[in-house]
């Protein structure tokens, strides 16, 4: 095995104007590094994970505990493997994760960005994740559960295998539910598979507690931790925006104003689901707006098929709940409540 002391001594003549440095895989990069002379840092840079993490954090708003903890199980991963390369002993990190949270708090996207990482130092063989949920793990009748189980994670091997809502795996209150199953094949995979798999198990705080105390042999195979906060109105109200800019919409000052009301009330209200119900709410501002052009008579300029006015979000039937909330107060939103509509599957309209 070759030895390499980064940084250290000359740096050494580059070979020629049309060679290329590579960039990507981590075990090639230290290598080049290594006979160019690059300091230890530089080889770390020279890597695909920068961009990764940069992209986690553009597409992601708020979430700075968790990003801050991707980080450092990144700088973890990369300093283990140039551990490795330069002849220390080094052992595979354990690199099974929980994300608990609410819906909508960006656990499947950093899981993606995971995925990238992972595969791009060498930890896995491709960028891909494979997501399931209860359904596609557990089986309907005694001998189904096992064989549905393999067949999802050998889809998985190679990749990263997202589980959602783990905790619904098993049902203690259901004597006839074959999930404590699931659990049992999972488990071998997650041992005799370390090498080639990676689980992240995601769900509510509460319930992914409950799940691995039940299971102690799960929790002790799970490394890394990560809680997902829930966005705060600023937060939801930035991400309401790239949302629209990324459609070529743009607010009115009034329905501005009025986003910003229907999310402060949109929060309080049962099944709230973060970004997940910003989008719906978007959509269905998106839908009034084009009702609303469609029956126009005038002619419709460009400019209309860009704005949403107060009117496209106050419609929401979540203002006429407001309304009722302050015990039939004239300085409601008068003029605003007809047509509201039914109120939509996550409770708001």
């Amino acid at each position: 095995m070759g030895e390499y002391q980064f940084g250290l001594g000359d740096r050494g003549a580059r070979t020629g104007a049309g060679d290329r440095e590579p960039e990507g895989a981590l075990d090639e990069v230290i290598a080049h590094a290594a006979a160019q002379g690059d300091s230890f840092q530089v080889a770390a840079r020279k890597t695909k994970i920068e961009p990764v993490l940069a992209r986690l954090d553009r597409d992601l708003v708020g979430l700075a505990p968790v990003k801050a903890r991707i980080r450092e199980i990144a700088a973890l991963l990369v300093i283990e493997r140039l551990r490795a390369e330069a002849g220390l002993s080094s052992e595979r990190p354990s690199l099974h994760m929980s994300f608990t949270g609410s819906p909508g708090t960006g656990k499947t996207t950093v899981a993606l960005r995971m995925a990238e990482i992972l595969h791009e130092l060498g930890y896995i063989d491709q960028p891909r994740l494979v997501s399931v949920t209860r359904d596609d793990l557990v089986g309907e009748y005694v001998g189904h559960t096992g064989p549905k189980t393999k067949e999802v994670l050998q889809r998985a091997l190679g990749g990263v295998l997202f589980i959602d809502e783990a905790y619904s795996m098993e049902r203690a209150e259901n004597e006839r539910d074959y999930g404590q199953e699931a659990v049992e094949v999972l488990l071998q995979y997650m041992e005799k598979e370390r090498e080639r798999l990676v689980v992240v198990f995601a769900g509510y705080k509460d319930q992914m507690n409950d799940f691995f105390g039940s299971n102690p042999g799960m929790s002790s195979r799970v490394a890394h931790h990560i809680d997902f906060p829930d966005y705060s109105v600023d937060e939801l109200t930035h991400i309401a925006a790239l949302m629209l800019e990324r459609q070529s919409y743009e607010l009115t000052d009034g329905a501005a104003d009025a986003l910003r009301r229907y999310i402060e009330l949109r929060k309080e209200r049962p099944r709230f689901a973060n970004a997940r119900s910003i989008r719906n709410a978007i959509d269905r501002a998106r839908m009034r707006q084009a009702s609303r052009l469609f029956d126009r008579d005038d002619e419709i300029e460009r400019r209309d098929l860009v704005l949403i006015e107060a009117q496209d979000i106050l419609q929401s039937s979540l203002f006429d709940q407001d309304v009722s909330d302050q015990d039939d107060s004239p300085s409601g939103h008068a003029g605003d409540t007809a047509s509201r509509g039914d109120p939509e599957p996550d409770g708001e309209a």
